[in-house]
């Protein structure tokens, strides 16, 4: 959704910007080259290998653009350090990045056989494999249902406690397909909202967005505007709440009958509906169909 980033971010040659999920800088790039001369851009990502490509990818634009290793959940420290503060535009673009779905050796396919890995950040210490193999049958099922929503979450817990140890990511998966059907005539592999499930509670996915958003909006200047796209249903009801929240005069619980909170709206919501990306672009780029995108300005 690079043509829609662009149109809601309104990036402008004297803005500075930050991409919180720099990935393999396909954002970043169109970003910085929106206008002559480019904009600032302070990029952030865990995975220091797709850092690493991504600054490798936008070598011309060294003197426009920084970037860091870090959590977006921690982006005003970032932003402050490197003089992002305040930033004109910030943007997430939530999930995996193509090249670490594509990594077989990263663990986050279950259509490629590797360790159980799918950490975002690889120095930390909990990985899939803890999560498959340690974690208690009750503590995996609730993980595989909150954030897979995945209903037989407690079938496929208990399969995987009967088979373990598991050490790869394709034993994992028919594991799951045995509990719920092999993947033919279906359109979503039965393994889908596991894994998803798995990655999200190894890298605290959730609670990261959350405090990333919050800290965003305090990080933009008055008129800046944050830009999120999201992928599943889960993710996008959280990105939907805080930017309601922030553009809320009121956020007391519904069962107070009077206003009590005195909370001023901090962001106004450019659009009210969600923007999904075109025919042609899913035509081009699958992946891209689950996409959505919503956008808030700083008042």
């Amino acid at each position: 959704m690079v043509g829609e980033v662009l149109s809601t971010l309104q990036v402008n040659p004297s803005g500075s910007y930050v991409d919180c999920t720099l990935g393999e800088g396909g954002h970043a790039s169109a970003i910085l080259s929106a206008t002559d001369p480019p904009p600032r851009l302070l990029g952030i990502d865990l995975d220091l290998e797709a850092l690493e490509s991504a600054t490798g990818r936008l070598g011309e634009f060294s003197r426009s653009f920084v970037a860091e290793q870090g959590n977006f959940a921690n982006v005003r420290d970032i932003a402050r350090r490197h003089g992002f503060e305040p930033a004109d535009g910030i943007l997430f673009d939530l999930g995996l990045s193509s090249l670490q779905v594509d990594t077989a050796a990263r663990g986050f396919s279950f259509r490629k056989e590797a360790r159980l890995d799918m950490r975002f950040d690889t120095s930390q210490m909990l990985s899939a494999a803890e999560v498959v193999n340690g974690f208690p049958e009750s503590e995996l099922a609730d993980v595989i249902y909150r954030y897979g929503e995945e209903r037989r979450s407690r079938r496929i817990a208990s399969a995987i406690v009967r088979n373990r140890p598991l050490d790869t990511t394709t034993q994992l998966a028919e594991v799951i397909s045995r509990v719920l059907g092999g993947p033919s005539g279906r359109r979503i592999h039965p393994a889908t909202k596991t894994f998803q499930a798995i990655r999200m509670a190894v890298n605290g996915e959730l609670d990261n967005v959350e405090k990333g958003l919050d800290q965003a909006i305090e990080v933009l200047r008055e008129g800046g505007r944050i830009v999120v796209i999201s992928y599943h249903s889960l993710e996008d009801r959280l990105v939907k709440g805080v930017l309601r929240r922030g553009a809320s005069r009121c956020i007391c619980p519904p069962e107070i009958p009077m206003c009590v909170c005195g909370h001023e709206p901090a962001l106004r919501l450019v659009s009210r509906r969600v923007i999904r990306p075109g025919q042609e672009e899913i035509r081009m780029n699958p992946r891209s169909r689950s996409a959505r995108l919503r956008v808030a300005e700083r008042i």
